[in-house]
């Protein structure tokens, strides 16, 4: 019995000595491999975990803030002389006939149009020399006219209140814009204090043709004049005669508020009276 039991123990060294190399490390390196998978399976779901916690709003905000600050702000080119010399001159050279003269040669032109109609005008006003207007420079200004208005119609009752109260004219003041005669000049009574005929407070007059709506530059003071003597009998102007009000002067404050004020209104409402064909 104990050598049946040595012979099979012989048996079984034998067989595990005479076993196939290759076999037994194929089997080895199935289990190292095994091994491994499990390992990479189990490195590979941290490295998904470590994700899934990266992934999260917060630490994204951190990782851009830390990314954020290791790189230098870039700032913007500042843009060269030549650049701002192009900008402030228009974007380089314009055509010659899109090239608009400096403010100051303007300005002068303006002055020396306005200069010589009003000397034309004035010439032949003082050349006709009639008895309906006569002119005077205020302060020797040739934009400045003191206009003395000496005839109205002598039917009407404003004329019948000159002579009753020996009133030889009506005064106008009348200024002239830079760009008269393509802006009309602005008027407004002095003397005497009138009543209706479309004189209004601070003598200011309401005449459609004294607005840049109604104005043209063909129209001469003379014109202008016997418009407003036209537009004074149509609206029924008199002399003012109530005690205190009629010696009270007309303010050039006060006419050119109420002038803004009555173009603003007849602006929405369109002008009624006097129309420009009136006189």
């Amino acid at each position: 019995m104990a050598t049946l039991l040595r012979k099979i123990g012989l048996i079984r060294l034998h067989d595990r000595d005479t076993e196939d190399p290759k076999h037994h490390h194929q089997g080895s390196l199935k289990g190292t491999k095994g091994n491994q998978k499990n390992s990479n399976t189990k490195h590979c779901n941290t490295s998904n975990e470590t994700n899934n916690i990266l992934s999260t709003p917060e630490i994204k905000a951190r990782r851009f803030d830390v990314s954020g600050k290791d790189k230098p702000a870039v700032k913007p080119d500042k843009p060269s002389k030549d650049a701002k010399e192009k900008q402030q001159t228009g974007g380089g050279k314009a055509s010659s006939g899109s090239v608009m003269p400096p403010p100051a040669a303007n300005r002068q032109h303006c002055t020396q149009v306005r200069t010589r109609r009003l000397m034309k005008e004035l010439q032949e006003i003082r050349r006709l020399g009639d008895s309906f207007i006569t002119v005077e420079l205020a302060d020797d200004n040739l934009f400045d006219w003191n206009v003395k208005l000496h005839q109205v119609d002598k039917d009407s009752a404003l004329w019948q209140d000159m002579k009753e109260t020996n009133t030889e004219y009506i005064l106008l003041n009348v200024t002239f814009p830079d760009n008269f005669p393509f802006s009309p000049p602005f008027m407004r009574v002095l003397t005497p204090r009138l009543e209706n005929g479309y004189v209004l407070d601070g003598g200011a007059i309401c005449m459609e043709l004294l607005t840049p709506r109604g104005w043209s530059s063909a129209y001469t003071v003379e014109a202008v004049m016997r418009q407003f003597a036209a537009s004074l009998v149509k609206g029924q102007g008199r002399i003012c005669r109530k005690a205190g009000k009629s010696k009270k002067s007309f303010s050039r404050k006060e006419a050119e508020a109420t002038f803004k004020s009555l173009v603003k209104t007849h602006e929405k409402y369109g002008w009624v009276s006097p129309p420009v064909s009136d006189g």
